[in-house]
């Protein structure tokens, strides 16, 4: 059964997203990073490029040549997953098949117009029994 993470308290989602996503490249996890919204999908990716300011995340589009040999892929669409282990969830609603994946990663913020949808979405998973890990990510993500 899929693991399900609530990591919220965010401050920025998309910072602590990129912050996240350092950590996970840098233990050798594959994230699929399902965002279907174009424009939020744009900015993580920019943002990918220049977070850590010191460095670079190794990461790409999933409809690019190197997604199968790429830790981090940025997906608009779940049709077809290069991988079933970490799929971190960028949009507001419930990612479609994600229970064939090991782990789900949900980063919630501060602001009501995420915060209100991810309390949402925790209830959907709750009620259908997944196994839920709830985390205070205020003071930043460790």
């Amino acid at each position: 059964m899929t693991q399900i993470s609530f990591l919220h308290g965010a401050h920025d989602r998309l910072q602590a997203v990129a912050a996240w996503l350092v950590q996970a490249g840098g233990d050798g996890r594959s994230v699929l990073v399902y965002a279907p919204h174009g424009e939020r999908r744009e900015q993580l990716d920019r943002l990918l490029w220049t977070h850590p300011a010191t460095g670079f995340v190794p990461h790409c589009r999933a409809e690019e040549a190197l997604a199968s040999t790429t830790p981090i892929v940025l997906a608009s669409k779940l049709d077809s997953p290069l991988h079933d282990d970490y799929l971190l969830n960028l949009s507001d609603e419930i990612p479609p098949g994600f229970s064939r994946f090991r782990h789900l990663i949900e980063i919630v913020s501060i602001e009501d117009a995420d915060r209100l949808p991810g309390r949402e979405r925790f209830r959907f998973y709750r009620e259908r029994g997944y196994p839920l890990e709830a985390r205070d990510i205020s003071g930043g993500i460790q």
